[in-house]
């Protein structure tokens, strides 16, 4: 039941508009809330983003009010608490707040004071002759099935996924190798029964476009009136001598992959570790296996990740990842695997193509990943060069009213800054989320314009990097603030003058405040920022331009 708090120090609702500010809950130890002033209300909400918990008071607060977390990009509005970016599930919670007698009050339970959030009403019965079969179970799939049920969505839904676990955070399997899944599952399989969402566990192997079914491994047939493709991406495997047919070589996308990395480090460690491939992935799990291990990282860029973020930036990351005593093999190529003279059938080396051998007990492949459309081959539907879907803005496939393809099997019109409309297909957990939140919203109110979303990346490699929007087009320049030598650094990259996407460490709002810009069309110019101007100087417009 709700009773009244009192704020600590706070006599009176003096905030500004566009002020945020996080006050102590008298009462309750480490009781906090956000006070947040929109258009002349103040409102009373959780403290904490309900992603990973940042402190909301860090993060963007806009006109119109949304409050965007600084670390991962989730954003909430203020005036409800409702989720209105991912890559955060839970609401947050929102409280009557009001001045008496001298000082301010708020009214809540103790419980969702310390909780700082509040569970989503996803609760239903499923009625009526509308079918979502959804083909997944990642994070496309996950913001697809709780946007249908919170926009009021009364239908039958289906998520059919081959993975041996519900949804999980697999953002967390590169960056902290964890194995239990009971740390990683977003929801339990009571949550999802509670919201009549059918959890499958099974393979799709074919879709009828003409009878609306869509056919499983097991045998089974599920008809659908609107169809999600949300069947993610694929880790490629090295088509090189001894990668296929020794064991101890493995790629990295589930939670069984995690748990036959950590089997074969063993509690001991001490083991030769070999990472192929320095992504985003193979510098993650570089950086997680690094203690107690020795790790080498072979890339066949100058630096890490250098296509993306540029040989000044790539340097950075592998000065951090190298203190933690893992050594880089760059601009170099792999030639082959060898088997260990103790075991013939396990891996023992890498050789690459210069003749350096690189004693290997385990080696992790992370060399990327391909759209996982096999299912879709033989179903007449036209696939891209990739192997991707070709999509509208909506998410909704070419040709095929009422189908929608979203995650790393989606190839869509960008339309944040560069873009112009060009089409591009984003790896990251955001995005895939976000796009399963526009469908939901197609899908219960069709006559409701889907919210435009900037992309949002996120990465652990020494220190935690952010980054925003994309890059289709290229970037042909490059403007770094701070001091990129400690590894703190705003990044932002252009084509021609216009930035189009931003990275940055240890600089935060900067990302945030960069994402919102972008949905403005109001972000600074490269040379605005090469003669000195900060974003978090300039102000933002309620208007949405994208």
């Amino acid at each position: 039941m709700a009773q009244e708090y009192k704020i600590k120090g706070l006599s009176a609702l003096d905030l500004k508009n566009g002020e945020k500010r996080e006050v102590e809950v008298e009462g309750i130890e480490n009781g906090k809330v956000l006070l947040a002033r929109v258009g002349g209300t103040t409102h009373a909400m959780s403290s904490n983003c309900t992603h990973y918990g940042a402190p909301l008071k860090l993060g963007v607060l806009t006109p119109e009010g949304r409050l965007t977390c600084a670390w991962h990009g989730a954003c909430f509005n203020v005036g409800t608490g409702d989720v209105e970016d991912a890559p955060a599930l839970d609401p947050l919670a929102k409280f009557e707040v009001y001045e008496k007698s001298g000082a301010v009050y708020i009214k809540g339970e103790e419980a969702t004071i310390k909780a700082s959030r509040r569970n989503p009403n996803v609760k239903c019965a499923a009625q009526g002759q509308e079918k979502v079969v959804v083909v997944g179970g990642g994070s496309g799939a996950m913001g697809a099935v709780q946007a249908l049920r919170e926009q009021g969505f009364k239908g039958d839904i289906t998520m059919i996924s081959k993975e041996p676990n519900l949804p999980i955070d697999r953002t967390k399997l590169s960056k902290a190798l964890i194995a239990d899944k009971s740390k990683v599952e977003w929801r339990s399989q009571e949550w999802f029964d509670s919201a009549s969402i059918a959890t499958i566990s099974d393979e799709v192997k074919s879709v009828d476009f003409k009878s609306k079914t869509v056919s499983t491994k097991s045998g089974k047939s599920y008809p659908y009136t609107k169809l999600i493709l949300a069947s993610g991406g694929t880790p490629k495997v090295l088509p090189l001598p001894g990668f296929k047919d020794l064991s101890n070589v493995f790629l990295l996308r589930t939670i069984p992959h995690v748990q036959a990395i950590l089997g074969a480090v063993g509690e001991k460690k001490g083991k030769n570790v070999v990472i192929v491939g320095s992504s985003f992935i193979g510098m993650e799990v570089a950086n997680a296996l690094s203690s107690g291990n020795t790790v080498s990282v072979i890339g066949m860029e100058s630096t890490p990740l250098e296509q993306v973020m540029g040989s000044e930036v790539g340097k950075i990351f592998q000065k951090l990842v190298s203190k933690s005593g893992v050594k880089f093999y760059m601009g170099a190529s792999v030639d082959s695997a060898k088997p260990s003279e103790d075991d013939k059938s396990k891996v023992g080396s890498v050789t690459l193509k210069d003749g350096t051998s690189l004693p290997a007990d385990l080696v992790v492949l992370g060399v990327g990943v391909t759209p996982a459309t096999e299912y879709l081959q033989e179903t007449g539907i036209p696939l891209e060069k990739d192997g991707s879907v070709k999509t509208n803005e909506s998410f909704e496939v070419e040709g095929q009213a009422g189908v929608y393809a979203i995650g790393d099997i989606a190839t869509y019109p960008y339309h944040g800054p560069g873009g112009n409309g060009s089409l591009t297909r984003i790896e990251h957990w955001n995005v895939a989320q976000n796009a399963g939140r526009c469908v939901a919203a197609s899908i219960a109110k069709p006559n409701v314009a889907p919210k435009p979303f900037i992309p949002v990346f996120w990465s652990a490699m020494g220190s935690q990097l952010r980054y925003c929007g994309n890059t289709p087009n290229g970037w042909d320049d490059l403007v770094l603030q701070g001091q990129p030598d400690e590894a703190k650094f705003a990044a932002f990259y252009g084509k021609g003058d216009t930035v189009v996407a931003v990275a940055s460490m240890q600089m935060d709002p900067v990302m945030s405040q960069s994402a919102e810009l972008m949905r403005r069309d109001k972000m600074l110019s490269l040379s605005e920022l090469r003669n000195g101007k900060s974003v978090l100087d300039v102000g933002l417009p309620s208007e949405i331009k994208i």
